[in-house]
């Protein structure tokens, strides 16, 4: 299976609003909406994709835990980029003074803003150009820093502001940097 990009624009163009809708009556659906305004339809991951995303997210919640400096969200979580996109990462963190300046509308729907950090898992049916595409656009939006893991490479990308991605090949931890603080990602069950 792979994501579907279905090109509405010379019939319908959606506004903020109506893709929010949209999404909310089609809930068995996993929509994004990339910034020309094209709808990207998502397969649901497999059990090893589903597995490591779980994985993940709670090795990020654990330490945001304890260190209380902002909020984790799964892949479930809209937010709207500045460019305009509607965009869906497997994991993402936001910062919690920016977390605490929304409005509590804000909060309900679509976040509207970048993620601080984001972790987008290649998926079987994934295309490494694609998902590369979606980091860089990531980065140009504000987030301050990305991983894009490669289960079947065993290998992450690592995604900075301004610089080019440094690939690491079959690392065992990877360090959250200054963007999250003493932050240490165990690998070892994503590549099992």
């Amino acid at each position: 299976m792979t994501a579907l990009t279905l090109n509405l624009n010379s019939i319908l163009k959606l506004t903020r609003e109506q893709f929010y809708q949209l999404c909310q009556e089609n809930p068995d659906l996993q929509l994004e909406r990339n910034a020309q305004g094209e709808l990207v339809i998502m397969p649901p991951t497999g059990g090893e994709t589903g597995r490591s995303n779980v994985n993940l997210i709670l090795q990020l919640a654990s330490w945001n835990e304890q260190k209380q400096l902002g909020e984790v969200f799964d892949s479930s979580t809209g937010f709207t980029l500045p460019n305009g996109a509607d965009r869906s990462p497997d994991v993402s963190w936001v910062e919690k003074y920016r977390w605490d300046s929304l409005t509590i509308e804000q909060k309900e729907k679509f976040i509207p803003l970048c993620p601080d950090f984001i972790i987008e898992i290649m998926s079987p049916f994934d295309t490494l150009k694609k998902v590369q595409e979606k980091m860089y656009e990531y980065m140009s939006n504000g987030c301050r820093l990305g991983w894009l893991i490669n289960r079947k490479k065993q290998e992450v990308e690592i995604y900075r502001p301004g610089q080019d991605v440094e690939v690491v090949k079959s690392p065992q931890t990877i360090s959250g940097e200054s963007v999250l603080p003493d932050f240490v990602l165990n690998l070892k069950k994503i590549w099992v």
